[in-house]
């Protein structure tokens, strides 16, 4: 289990991640919110550790970010803003919890263990991401639908677990583009229309319900609620 620290004191940053690595927890670290949301857009983690006072962009602002894009992944909020419209400012940027510095690790441990169990991350089981009958295992880089093995290239499975991390939501063609291959859109290519093309064909053109759906004018959209 993965989970990503936003800490911007690093003896607190340090203990946590101690603390996580020896229960068996995978851990990265972010000392800055910038930092925290190139690691959350760009990786799949089972919680987050949020700080609320972080520079550069703080720790509500983060969260709000987050809840844009993954609606299902635990963030327990750490601060040492005890008021109660300090933590209503939490729970409104979509934290699942909300724990007062300083703090027992023991503690967090056990609230960051019950978010865990309380939530399927998008489907996520272990490091497996599902929707309807497609499987990604992020492990092995295999991907699934129907049981049957489908082969992608790299930028094929980028390209699919951007969309699974974006399920629901409709993501521009720019978005794509600096996301998935790290560059500025220019209108003048089709990369993204070419790569997706590529993916539709080999996750959707043989099954009778397709998973990828063109929002004309404005980009693509994930959903498995459509037949």
């Amino acid at each position: 289990m993965r989970v990503l620290i936003i800490e911007d004191e690093p003896k607190v940053a340090l203990f946590i991640e101690k603390g996580l690595n020896e229960n068996g927890y995978i851990t990265d670290i972010a000392y800055d919110g910038v930092m925290g949301k190139k690691l959350v857009e760009q990786n799949i983690y089972n919680a987050i550790i949020l700080d609320v006072n972080l520079p550069l962009i703080n720790g509500y602002e983060l969260c709000a970010h987050i809840r844009t894009f993954n609606k299902q992944i635990p963030i327990i909020m750490l601060t040492a803003f005890s008021s109660l419209d300090n933590k209503l400012d939490g729970f409104n940027s979509g934290a699942d919890d909300y724990l007062i510095k300083p703090f027992e690790f023991r503690e967090l441990l056990a609230r960051v263990k019950a978010l865990m169990n309380r939530s399927s991350n998008q489907g996520q089981v272990g490091n497996t991401l599902k929707v309807d009958d497609l499987e990604m295992n992020l492990d092995t880089k295999s991907v699934t639908r129907g049981g049957r093995k489908i082969e992608l290239t790299a930028k094929e499975f980028a390209l699919l677990l951007f969309f699974i991390r974006s399920k629901g939501r409709m993501i521009t063609r720019s978005e794509i583009a600096e996301k998935v291959w790290d560059i500025n859109f220019n209108t003048g290519t089709n990369i993204v229309d070419v790569y997706v093309n590529f993916l539709r064909k080999k996750i959707d053109k043989d099954f009778p319900k397709k998973l990828i759906h063109t929002q004309i004018g404005m980009g693509y959209i994930l959903r498995d609620d459509i037949d």
